[in-house]
C-alpha cells in the first residue's frame, strides 16, 4: 500500500493526530489489515483491550451505551485517525466503536504498539498530547451535560465540529438530528425544534451533506 499517497488524502486538520507515512510503514510491519462492513461493532465497551486500530478508509463512531440501548456518541473519526490507544493502561475498553460505513483498518497488537513507542519517542509525546486533549474535551462535555440546557449543548457542538473554509464555518458529512441528539444526550424532537429555530434565525443552513454555520449562535435562545 502507498502510505505517502494515503497520507496526502488525509484532511490537514487531522494530520496533527495522525501517523506520518514513515510511522504507518513501521507499524504496518506489526499489523493485520481488516475490513468491516457498515454497522459493524469493532470494539465493545468493557472488553479486554489488546489492540490499536488505524483507520485506512471509512468512518467510525465512538460511543457509550446503557442496558436499555440509549447511547451517547463521544466522537466520530475518519481516515488517518486511530483508536484503541487506551489499551496501554491494561484496563478494559472504555467505549464501543462502530463503523458508519464500510472501512479498512490496520490492527496492531499491544506488544507491537509498545515496541513502536519505545523507538519513536516523538509519536509517544503526540499520543500523550492527544490523550490530554481527549480528557479536556470529555471534561467539557460533562460540564455541558451538567450545566447547559439542550440549546446550549446544540450550539456548542455545532461550533466544535465546524471547520473554517473560505470565510464560512462548515460541518462536512451528513450529521442527522439523531446524530446530534446522541452526541448531546437529548431527544431528536428537541434537537429538531432547536435547529429549525437556528435556521429561521439565519444562524445555520442545513444542506443534504453539510451544515453551514453562518454566524455564532446566541449564548441563550
Amino acid at each position: 500500500m502507498n502510505w505517502r499517497k494515503l497520507w496526502r488524502v488525509f484532511p490537514r486538520s487531522q494530520r496533527a493526530e495522525t501517523l506520518s507515512p514513515a510511522e504507518v510503514q513501521a507499524l504496518a510491519a506489526h499489523a493485520v489489515t481488516r475490513t468491516f462492513p457498515k454497522g459493524a461493532v469493532i470494539l465493545n465497551e468493557g472488553d479486554p483491550a489488546d489492540s490499536l486500530y488505524i483507520i485506512v478508509s471509512g468512518r467510525v463512531k465512538v460511543f457509550v451505551a446503557d442496558t436499555d440501548g440509549r447511547e451517547i456518541v463521544l466522537l466520530t473519526q475518519g481516515p488517518g485517525e486511530y483508536f484503541g490507544e487506551m489499551m496501554l493502561d491494561e484496563g478494559p475498553r472504555s467505549a464501543s466503536v462502530m463503523t458508519l460505513e464500510k472501512g479498512t483498518f490496520l490492527v496492531i497488537a499491544k506488544t507491537g504498539v509498545r515496541d513502536f513507542l519505545v523507538h519513536n519517542p516523538d509519536f509517544a509525546v503526540r499520543l500523550m498530547e492527544k490523550l490530554i486533549h481527549r480528557v479536556r474535551s470529555l471534561t467539557a462535555s460533562v460540564k455541558s451535560l451538567a450545566l447547559m440546557d439542550v440549546y446550549g449543548r446544540v450550539a456548542r457542538l455545532l461550533l466544535e465540529l465546524a471547520d473554517e473554509r473560505d470565510g464560512a464555518w462548515v460541518i462536512d458529512g451528513r450529521l442527522t438530528q439523531q446524530d446530534i441528539a446522541n452526541r448531546i444526550g437529548a431527544s431528536r424532537e428537541m434537537v429538531s425544534r432547536i435547529l429549525k429555530d437556528l435556521v429561521e434565525g439565519g444562524y445555520v443552513a442545513v444542506q443534504r451533506d453539510r451544515i453551514i454555520v453562518n454566524r455564532k449562535p446566541p449564548a441563550r435562545w
